[in-house]
C-alpha cells in the first residue's frame, strides 16, 4: 500500500507565538491538550526530543488500560517558528502509516496572536484516513486554544 493524502489546517491562537511554540516543545504544556478529550496524556509519558534527529513518544491512556501510543522524529526545530517532525518513519512505513508534520507559527498583530499552519502529507494514507486525522488535530487544537488563548 503506497497511497499518499494530505491536508492543511490554518488556525489564528490569541497568544504570542513563543506561548503557542512552548505549547508544543514543553512537556508540561503538551499534556495538557495533546490527544482527544477522552484520553489522558500523562506528562511522564511524553519525550520531546525538540532538536533536529530527535524523537518524540507520546502515551494516550484511557479507561481500563486502553493506551495509543505515537511518536516520530524531529526533523527541523526552528523556534519559535517552525516545527518539522514525522510520525512513524515515511522513509520506510512498512505498510503503516507515517506521516510528515509541518508547522510554521507567524507573529501577528503586532505579536499579540499567532497564526499556526499546520500541513500534514501521509504515506500509506487513503483519503479517509486523513479526513479522520485531520477532524482529530482539530479537536486537539480546539483544546491548545484553551490553553493559550
Amino acid at each position: 500500500m503506497t497511497q499518499t493524502a494530505e491536508y492543511e489546517i490554518t488556525r489564528l491562537f490569541n497568544a504570542p507565538r513563543e506561548l503557542v511554540w512552548a505549547a508544543w516543545t514543553e512537556p508540561e504544556r503538551f499534556s495538557r491538550w495533546f490527544g482527544p478529550r477522552m484520553l489522558a496524556t500523562p506528562v511522564d509519558r511524553i519525550t520531546l526530543g525538540t532538536r533536529p534527529g530527535g524523537s518524540w513518544h507520546v502515551a494516550l491512556v484511557g479507561d481500563e488500560g486502553f493506551e495509543v501510543t505515537l511518536g516520530g522524529t524531529y526533523r527541523e526545530v526552528e523556534g519559535p517558528g517552525r516545527l518539522v517532525f514525522t510520525t512513524g518513519d515515511p522513509d520506510n512505513p512498512g505498510e503503516g502509516p507515517a506521516s510528515v508534520v509541518t508547522i510554521d507559527f507567524t507573529a501577528v498583530d503586532g505579536g499579540e496572536r499567532t497564526e499556526m499552519r499546520f500541513h500534514q502529507y501521509g504515506v500509506n494514507t487513503d483519503q479517509e484516513h486523513a479526513e479522520q486525522a485531520k477532524e482529530g488535530w482539530i479537536e486537539f487544537f480546539d483544546r491548545l486554544a484553551e490553553q493559550v488563548d
